[in-house]
């Protein structure tokens, strides 16, 4: 039935939710004038597609070692 879709592995998960929250951090740090906040906010968001990036890598390698081992 899900042939060719894939699950998100916790890195891809939390490396998204991360850069969801930075946003939020950041814009709120914007909105109330608060510039720490809103470089905590930046910071947050550069982690979190940092650690997505890492989770994507992890993915893209596993699904490319499946197919390789699926063509012996």
């Amino acid at each position: 039935i899900f042939k060719g879709i894939s699950t998100m592995n916790k890195h891809q998960v939390e490396g998204r939710v991360d850069q969801a929250a930075g946003k939020a951090k950041e814009v709120a740090g914007r909105v109330v004038g608060n510039e720490k906040l809103e470089a905590e906010g930046l910071a947050d968001q550069v982690k979190g597609k940092t650690q997505a990036g890492y989770g994507d890598a992890k993915e893209n390698v596993k699904d490319n070692a499946k197919k390789l081992i699926d063509k012996i």
